[in-house]
């Protein structure tokens, strides 16, 4: 008998706790990564931008599909390898140096901004991504900031745009 009253506190105690942590934390975030590559802003920012082809090169994407444009941004939906579908828009464009995209759907559990800065660099090119996001459930702050990490998928699509470029790439 002790040990089921243990057991259920447990199961119902942890739930709680990272509830009451997630709560605690702040909603907004800021994370960067930047790396560089023996590569041309302008090859940077094709490859960037042809969002089309970003599952060819992107191992977490099944697809990516044009949606309708929103007040006057151009919208895409990706689809994860899970079948989870994200729309995002394109809210600034400054060829080849400046990409901001947002999430398109304010139904989510978390939203924000992702923005891509090329920079030329001896020899090629620097690329800093910035995710400035923000998670309104508790319990997926918690994971994201204790479990996750808020880099992560960030420096995953960072190795991924090096290997299609056939690069090593040092992440900072």
């Amino acid at each position: 008998m002790k040990w089921i009253v243990i057991v259920v506190a447990v199961l119902l105690g942890v739930p709680t706790l990272v509830a009451s942590v997630g709560s605690l934390l702040p909603k907004a975030h800021s994370a960067s990564r930047r790396a560089t590559f023996r590569q041309s802003p302008e090859t940077l920012w094709r490859l960037l931008t042809d969002y089309a082809a970003m599952p060819s090169w992107r191992a977490d994407l099944r697809a990516v599909a044009r949606s309708p444009d929103r007040d006057g941004h151009e919208v895409w939906l990706e689809t994860d390898k899970r079948g989870q579908r994200l729309p995002l828009e394109t809210i600034a464009a400054v060829p080849p140096r400046r990409l901001v995209r947002r999430i398109a759907d304010p139904k989510l559990p978390f939203g924000g901004t992702w923005t891509w800065e090329i920079a030329a660099a001896p020899g090629g090119s620097t690329l800093t991504i910035t995710e400035d996001g923000e998670i309104y459930n508790p319990i997926f702050r918690f994971v994201a900031r204790f479990l996750l990490g808020y880099t992560g998928t960030i420096e995953s699509h960072l190795k991924a745009l090096a290997a299609k470029l056939g690069e090593q790439v040092a992440i900072e």
